[in-house]
């Protein structure tokens, strides 16, 4: 049986059962990361390729690590090779980023024989996740969603749309205003929180009941998705 500790210094020349190890261990876990990420992803926009990508980049740079060694020469060949791609992908959420490099450090680590960091950096890595998962860490939801309408551009219309707003929203604001029709009719885009025990229905059906208002969507808020 393979001893965790004896495997932690770096051979110029892996054995065979070193390089299947290391590919084993680096695939065990980047499986963690993926499950930590699809059990704590919020959002709108799940991706099953990025998913897969958190599996598969891990060994790819365990592979890589391994190929270069204790070698320089390797080392700079390796990255005049990669210059040659351009990855072009874009991820806008900075939480798949932080994901994607836990994943490639554990590759790299397993890469370098330290299987003990690697093994213990993402443990830590997925627990932390799912307590920040768990916690309201971070979480600010002064609004319940946001409301869209266009209205005729009426003195008397605007202002009974602010005496429905205050009667039923504890706080509004104004995120966009355009005009339409040449200036005739105007776009609002507001974020609103109901007060406690008005009905999104029930609001929705006020703001129907002023003729100059049309084209009415409001978009609420979950607590575990954001706008």
């Amino acid at each position: 049986m393979l001893d965790l500790l004896s495997l932690q210094a770096t051979s110029p020349h892996p054995t065979v059962i070193m390089c299947i190890y290391t590919v084993l261990l680096a695939f065990i876990l980047s499986v963690m990361i993926a499950f930590t990420y699809e059990k704590t992803f919020r959002g709108l926009s799940y991706s099953r390729n990025y998913v897969q990508a958190l599996v598969l980049s891990p060994i790819v740079a365990a592979t890589v690590m391994q190929a270069i060694g204790d070698s320089l020469a390797s080392g700079l060949g390796m990255m005049g090779a990669l210059a040659i791609i351009r990855f072009r992908t874009s991820l806008k959420d900075p939480k798949d980023i932080i994901f994607m490099f836990a994943a490639l450090a554990a590759g790299i680590a397993c890469g370098v024989n330290g299987y003990a960091i690697a093994l213990v950096g993402t443990t830590g890595f997925c627990l932390i996740a799912f307590l920040l998962y768990l916690s309201p860490f971070g979480q600010l939801s002064a609004f319940d969603g946001m409301l869209r309408f266009n209205i005729l551009n009426d003195p008397d219309s605007i202002k009974l749309l602010e005496k429905t707003l205050k009667n039923y929203c504890k706080i509004f604001a104004l995120v966009t205003l355009r005009e339409m029709s040449q200036g005739k009719r105007m776009d609002y885009a507001y974020h609103v929180k109901l007060r406690k025990g008005k009905e999104n229905r029930t609001f929705i059906k006020e703001l129907s009941q002023i003729d100059a208002i049309a084209n009415i969507s409001l978009l609420l808020q979950e607590a575990t998705i954001e706008l």
